[in-house]
């Protein structure tokens, strides 16, 4: 009985070391950079339908809410809540105008406001 149970099992075993191997060969940074590439690719088209405009205006308005809020907790606390409301304020702007972009096609987005990307990674200071 122990014996057929073995037999059994190898396809399991076999299969999950496959796996491994196959995890130590290709890193899993391989598939991020291509996701990379593949957003790149996507950001050179424009967009052409209603809906392509929406979920990029509401991508836009989410990623400049998190960038504010991260600008805000820099700040002292008084600062602070003035600034996160701001941007809370924003950020329901930009929905409204995403959601004008859907209902009608002939709305376009706005003209962008800001300066330039200062970083797009995080860095943490230790101390």
């Amino acid at each position: 009985m122990t014996h057929a149970f073995t037999l059994r099992a190898f396809p399991l075993v076999f299969a999950a070391a496959l796996t491994v191997g196959i995890l130590a060969v290709y890193p899993g940074h391989a598939t991020a950079q291509t996701n990379d590439e593949a957003s790149l690719a996507r950001g050179a088209v424009p967009d052409t339908t209603p809906q392509q405009r929406y979920q990029t205006a509401i991508r836009e308005a989410g990623g400049g809410l998190k960038v504010s809020l991260e600008e805000c907790r820099a700040m002292g606390s008084p600062e602070r809540k003035a600034c996160e409301a701001q941007a809370r304020s924003r950020y329901q702007a930009d929905m409204a105008t995403a959601k004008a972009m859907l209902r009608d096609p002939s709305v376009r987005p706005a003209n962008v406001v800001g300066g330039p990307i200062r970083s797009t990674e995080t860095t943490y200071e230790i101390k």
